[in-house]
């Protein structure tokens, strides 16, 4: 029996060996298939994007998505090691392929075997086409398209299934037929921006009330605004012609089939409005002889003082110096709201200053209106006002009227971000005031007037033209003064948008102000398309639109202003004029052996900085440069002028071999 009992033993031994090693297999299978399924997501979202670029043309800028040179996945948790890209946990969250000059073919198809991917931006690009089919990509909830040159008619159906979508961006392409009705059935849509296309047709009839934000101007759309939309300000439908109904205020005709019920209503209404007309004509006349009687007592008693008001113009004029009386801000300002100061306007934003520097003095609008004020001008953003508060305080007052198409929270929170700049070459934001209809925003008054007054006045022996050392320091600080933007403001496009000498101020050591800057994200595009200068530079002249670059081409113009002492046409044309730009002078003059005959007469203290001159010329042609791909950015533009000095003890041997270099590089332009 014991012989029995330890065969079995032996026999059930091996039976159970093996039923462990069966058991620690299984265990490492599921290990290995657990880190195999972990290190396959990172390689197919890789796989995707490589399939996504393989379909895009002129890729320069994602040459970080090349693993022979960056072999990173490209999400390391929520870290990205490939451009343009948001991760979040080893996925790719979003895609922002913006400014990097991308064509070809959107595909779709790559972007949606990114399981993780919520939003994709691939705004002010030159992609052309029809819209991409985005149905494929139901968990999208943002895309940003604008600034492309899509076509065509958008299926009707394009928009189907995409639930989760809340931002939609497809301003200023080229699109036409009518908008898709899917958009209208979109449940937590929020921002709608279809502005500067070829939409035709009606507006759907949205079903949804979650829209904060609408643009559809600039279309060719037709026929009344749907009632759930005529809360949204009228900006937001200006633009086609042949829409009608509120917000617009041109009515749609009436339609024949109209019931006697609506008949009705009608006529009460106009009775009304008839009642209302009366009792607001009898208002006004009181009003009226009220105001008579106030400024007859007034001008018996207020001594007239005289002060001179000069602006300079667009057209490169200066106004004769008039004298005038001595007013308040309130009577300059004939439209100040009636309840400013009193606490009951509409959510209580109205009716009070929002300061945004706490070391500046403060007053309130009452103060503001009562002080004694002069006009300095009228500008192509609006009106400008010396207002001396208070203690003798004296502050520059602008008043707005091309600022109506910006949400309310939108705009404090552009002013609140202006207003947290910081820098010794910009003029600090001191307040603003809100108001629907138009907007007041204030800086300091700087006394020694702007640079074009500088270049372009009069001069004589008490006020001669500006000294050579003087115009570089002034450039050098302009120039610093827009790399502070460019950092600061990195999602404008434009970080200044209408850098020009009468936008740039002088304190009273010659140090540049700029200041006018990082208004136009704010500014009505139609407005900002006949005024301000990045719509007049070649980019936009020939591409229809603006870069990040642009502004660049500005401080180009600007430093051949200051060098040559000529007036630069573009600021009088709506357009860029390749054949009358000073760039395009500037080159003739070289090309033709005047390099001499550029620089202003009136620039004194050159001495031996006969190089350093050319140097800066050859810096602004450079920042002119009509093809955006070979103008310098910022970053180089700013190396290169800090890099001048006042003038070299060699200068005028070096100077007659730069002009040598020059003359050739430029003889082909």
């Amino acid at each position: 029996m014991l012989m029995g009992a330890r065969s079995a033993s032996l026999v059930r031994a091996p039976a159970a060996s093996n039923n462990v090693k069966l058991s620690f297999t299984f265990v490492v299978l599921v290990l290995l298939s657990i880190i195999s399924s972990c290190s396959c997501g990172g390689s197919s979202d890789a796989e995707a994007l490589l399939k996504f670029k393989d379909s895009l043309k002129n890729v320069v800028a994602l040459s970080s998505w090349d693993p022979s040179i960056n072999p990173k996945p490209p999400c390391n948790g929520n870290i990205s090691n490939w451009v343009g890209l948001f991760c979040l946990n080893d996925k790719v969250w979003g895609l922002r392929l913006e400014n990097m000059g991308l064509t070809g073919n959107i595909d779709a198809g790559s972007l949606a075997l990114m399981s993780a991917l919520r939003t994709i931006s691939l705004m002010n690009n030159t992609f052309v086409g029809p819209l991409p089919n985005i149905k494929l990509l139901p968990n999208l909830k943002a895309l940003f398209l604008s600034y492309n040159h899509f076509s065509g008619n958008i299926p009707d159906d394009a928009f189907a299934g995409l639930l989760k979508l809340r931002k939609l961006y497809l301003a200023n392409n080229e699109f036409t037929g009518k908008i898709p009705s899917s958009l209208a059935t979109l449940p937590i849509l929020l921002v709608l921006r279809l502005d500067a296309n070829k939409f035709q047709g009606q507006i759907p009839d949205f079903q949804h009330n979650n829209l904060k934000i609408i643009n559809l101007s600039n279309n060719e759309l037709e026929g009344p605004i749907p009632a759930n939309l005529t809360t949204f300000d009228a900006s937001s439908f200006r633009g086609n012609t042949r829409l009608c109904g509120p917000p617009l205020t041109n009515r749609c005709q009436a339609t024949v089939d109209e019931t006697p019920a609506r008949m009705r209503i009608l006529k009460i209404l106009l009775i009304i409005f008839m009642i209302a007309f009366i009792l607001a004509i009898l208002v006004a006349v009181l009003v009226i002889r009220r105001v008579r009687f106030r400024s007859q007592s007034q001008s018996q008693s207020e001594s007239e003082s005289h002060f001179k008001a000069s602006t300079f113009q667009a057209s490169n004029k200066y106004v004769t110096p008039t004298y005038v009386k001595t007013k308040s801000l309130a009577e300059h300002y004939d439209a100040v709201p009636k309840d400013h100061g009193h606490g009951h306007s509409k959510r209580g934003e109205q009716g009070k200053l929002t300061f945004l520097r706490h070391d500046r003095l403060k007053f309130d609008l009452q103060d503001l209106l009562r002080s004694s004020a002069e006009i300095l001008g009228s500008a192509a953003f609006g009106s400008s006002y010396k207002a001396v508060v208070l203690d003798g305080q004296a502050v520059v007052v602008k008043r707005y009227k091309q600022m109506n198409n910006v949400p309310r929270e939108e705009f404090h929170e552009h002013m609140r971000r202006l207003g947290n700049l910081n820098h010794p070459n910009l003029l600090p934001l001191l307040a603003y005031y809100y108001r629907k209809e138009e907007k007041l925003l204030l800086t300091s008054f700087v006394d020694n007037g702007c640079l074009a007054s500088n270049l372009h006045g009069n001069h004589n022996y008490q006020k001669p033209g500006l000294d050579w050392p003087t115009r570089l320091k002034i450039i050098k600080g302009v120039a610093r003064g827009l790399a502070y933007l460019y950092n600061a403001l990195p999602s404008v496009i434009v970080p200044h948008g209408h850098l020009k000498s009468s936008n740039v101020l002088l304190d009273e050591c010659f140090e540049p102000l700029l200041t006018d800057y990082s208004l136009s994200p704010m500014i009505n595009l139609d407005h900002a398309q006949q005024i301000i200068m990045p719509y007049k530079s070649p980019e936009y002249a020939q591409l229809g639109r603006i870069t990040k670059k642009t502004d660049v081409w500005s401080l180009g113009i600007l430093i051949l202003e200051i060098l040559t002492g000529k007036f630069p046409e573009n600021y009088l044309t709506h357009r860029h004029n390749p054949d009358s730009d000073i760039a395009s002078w500037v080159n003739i003059m070289i090309t033709e052996k005047r390099t001499s005959d550029v620089f202003d007469v009136e620039m004194t203290g050159i001495g031996n900085s006969k190089a350093e001159l050319l140097k800066l010329l050859k810096i602004g042609l450079s920042c002119c440069e009509e093809n955006v791909e070979r103008r310098l950015d910022i970053k180089e533009a700013l190396e290169q002028i800090e890099d001048l000095k006042e003038g070299e003890t060699d200068g005028d041997q070096y100077s007659s071999t730069l002009i040598t270099t020059e003359r050739d590089a430029y003889r082909a332009v």
